[in-house]
């Protein structure tokens, strides 16, 4: 599991993890780089922004092809996608600036940074918070389309099957629609759009007012593919090979990066 759900809030526990890691570097340098008010938040303040700008960054530039065709994505930075070694560069550079004047605590800033970006990089492995998965093949269920037809899901091998959870009362999964749309035009790729909780009229008004397609949306009303799925929240994308092994799960708002980098392998 990579998402705790509070509510109808999803909240990423990497960055859950980066949250807990960003207090610990700030409680520990206010106590051992022995710097002023003022000058330790300019420090501090600094080095969350650069690590994010870094990170961004790096992450916009090793998914070159994927921002090219929409670049304005790179401003979505509430979707996924920072580069952690980017980011370090970055922090450690402005805190090698901001601190160079004083070399015994220009060191202690770069040992503190480094420290706890391990620390998060550990937490992300280890991820105390998150749940192994019972889900790893395409599940056993049938479900509805939208003309009624039943769909076995475990018969959708062959080719590498994207099965998205949505509902129209999500706003993330709105946003992500009309990307799971153009998957769905590829000839590589089966995207399954398993709408949660809602009824046939709700789910074909929004798919004919937005001008989406989809061969293979279907109905799940009682959300049993939630729960097979362990879903903390919508949406949840399940990524399965070929063969019907889950390869990626996702919980939120998927990037084209993102998607890009699943099905180039």
């Amino acid at each position: 599991m990579d998402a705790l759900a509070l509510g109808p809030l999803l909240i990423s526990l990497p960055r859950l993890y980066a949250l807990a890691a960003a207090l610990i570097l700030l409680v520990l340098s206010l106590i051992l780089l022995g710097l002023a008010r003022r000058a330790h938040a300019r420090w501090f303040n600094g080095v969350l922004l650069s690590w994010l700008v870094g990170a961004r960054l790096g992450h916009v530039l090793t998914h070159l092809d994927s921002f090219a065709v929409a670049p304005l994505d790179a401003l979505k930075v509430w979707q996924p996608g920072y580069l952690g070694l980017a980011g370090l560069a970055a922090a450690s550079a402005w805190t090698a600036w901001t601190l160079r004047a004083h070399l015994g605590r220009l060191l202690g800033g770069l040992a503190l940074l480094l420290g706890c970006s391990a620390l998060w990089l550990a937490l992300v492995g280890w991820n105390p918070l998150g749940s192994s998965l019972a889900l790893r093949t395409l599940p056993a269920l049938t479900l509805e389309n939208l003309d009624g037809e039943p769909v076995a899901l475990e018969t959708l091998t062959g080719q590498p099957v994207l099965i998205n959870l949505w509902a129209t009362w999500c706003p993330p999964c709105l946003r992500e629609m009309p990307l799971l749309a153009e998957a769905a035009r590829r000839d590589d790729i089966t995207v399954v759009v398993a709408n949660q909780g809602e009824e046939l009229l709700q789910v074909v008004r929004y798919l004919d007012d937005q001008g989406l397609a989809f061969d293979q949306a279907l109905l799940d009303p009682n959300q049993r593919l939630g729960v097979i799925a362990e879903s903390p929240g919508l949406p949840t994308s399940l990524y399965f090979d070929a063969d019907g092994r889950l390869a990626e799960r996702h919980v939120g708002e998927l990037s084209r990066a993102q998607l890009d980098a699943w099905t180039s392998r």
